[in-house]
């Protein structure tokens, strides 16, 4: 439906993002954010200060980092943050000291059972500083002393976050959520942002937009909690359907996971669009939930908001660590999910509740809509018109009658406008 060369220009687009440090506050999120706006100018950028309360949270303080290593008892560097910043742990107070090998192992983390991988490690809300290293190189050190760097600032500043709003025929929403707070992974970061900026500038040059549509870059769980806290009203009143775009980016599979409700429109579409796309797929339990649907599903909230994924977070073994990289994300698998999440617009704009205008079934060859050959073969070649036509009392949307007879709605779309454009469909 959409140019392939879309996926290789999304995954050139992962690698200008990769290298940059991000967090959920600081420099890192801005210079990032700012990348995505050269793509869609109508992205606007929001600041919110530290110390503000958004519900039962308050906006943490600011960080930002230039250096970290460990220079060992021979003075070599070790955990160097310029060559991967995965070694520095997320929101690393500043240090720098000597340390014996034995008080640096109670600030170092590593994974036995992925010696290879270096870990991503935060802590947002109890200061602390530490390093992430490979197990392998953490079964090398020696005892000895160890200077520390962190040249990292912690102090009140600012939240950011980015939101992009393009108007449609009627005030009702479709929302979109990606966040954008990880350092450098591909899979479980840049690949969310990555396409849903490309949806919205698909979205920004489609014509004759029935609904209106909300995009936001927010950095993870405290970005929705500050982005509810100043729009809940709005998005409880507008928002007919949302999702949120993460792990988006590998080829591997494709995955589901539903709204808390599990039947809203979003749910039903997304179910809708992966069946005929992929019909393996797996659907998991909103129980396994992890990423910014528990805020926008959380009682009281109750937004419409469910996920299409190809390899789903913490279900992947790169996940969480330095092997989440450019290899793990690839242009088709950028790709898929951007066809996916299109068609799934698709779908949403063009249902409707229709009902047929004649008694029996209507007189289509005479109006260019059936084979005037009879054959063994015409009425499968006109199968899912006829069974389309069949269900319009005006008690079903045109989702469900597609559901109802196995047929992507998307390949009804020219059949339906035509039956429309001669007066046999009309809006119930």
């Amino acid at each position: 439906m959409n140019d392939s060369s879309e996926g290789s220009m999304m995954h050139q687009f992962c690698h200008e993002l990769f290298p940059i440090c991000r967090s959920i506050t600081g420099n890192g999120f801005r210079q990032s954010l700012n990348m995505l706006k050269e793509l869609v100018p109508e992205l606007e950028i929001h600041e919110v200060a530290s110390g503000t309360q958004c519900f039962d949270w308050a906006v943490p303080k600011e960080w930002n980092i230039a250096d970290a290593y460990i220079l060992d008892p021979e003075g070599n560097k070790i955990c160097d943050f310029k060559q991967s910043n995965l070694h520095v742990m997320g929101y690393s107070i500043p240090v720098n000291k000597s340390v014996t090998l034995n008080e640096l192992q109670e600030h170092l983390y590593s994974l036995p059972d992925q010696p290879d991988a270096i870990p991503y490690m935060t802590s947002y809300y109890k200061e602390r500083w530490g390093f992430c290293i490979t197990h392998q190189q953490r079964e090398t050190l020696k005892q000895g002393n160890y200077q520390v760097v962190i040249d990292s600032v912690l102090e009140n500043g600012n939240l950011t976050y980015g939101e992009i709003y393009i108007p449609g025929e009627i005030q009702d929403e479709i929302f979109f959520s990606s966040y954008l707070c990880h350092p450098s992974m591909a899979n479980n970061e840049l690949s969310g942002p990555v396409v849903t900026t490309f949806l919205a500038k698909w979205v920004s040059q489609l014509k004759n937009r029935k609904h209106s549509f909300r995009f936001v870059i927010i950095p993870e769980t405290i970005g929705s909690i500050v982005y509810l806290s100043r729009n809940i009203e709005n998005l409880k009143k507008r928002v007919v359907a949302g999702f949120n775009l993460t792990c988006v980016g590998d080829d591997r599979t494709y995955s589901f996971l539903p709204s808390r409700q599990e039947n809203t429109l979003s749910d039903q579409v997304a179910r809708h669009v992966l069946k005929h796309v992929y019909p393996e797929y797996t659907e998991y339990d909103f129980l396994t939930r992890g990423s910014d649907e528990r805020q926008y599903c959380s009682p009281g909230v109750d937004l419409p908001v469910c996920s299409i994924m190809r390899s789903k977070y913490d279900c992947y073994p790169e996940y969480h660590t330095s092997l989440d990289d450019l290899t793990v994300v690839t242009p088709s698998g950028l790709q898929g999910s951007y066809d996916a999440y299109c068609r799934a617009i698709e779908c949403i704009e063009k249902n409707e509740t229709l009902q047929v205008s004649v008694l029996c079934e209507p007189q289509l060859g005479k109006r260019g809509l059936y084979p005037t050959l009879s054959t063994k073969d015409t009425y499968s070649q006109v199968m899912h018109m006829m069974n389309f036509i069949t269900y319009c009392d005006g008690t079903m949307s045109a989702l469900e009658i597609c559901n109802r007879i196995n047929a992507p709605f998307w390949e009804l779309f020219e059949t339906i406008d035509k039956l429309k454009k001669e007066g046999l469909l009309i809006t119930a």
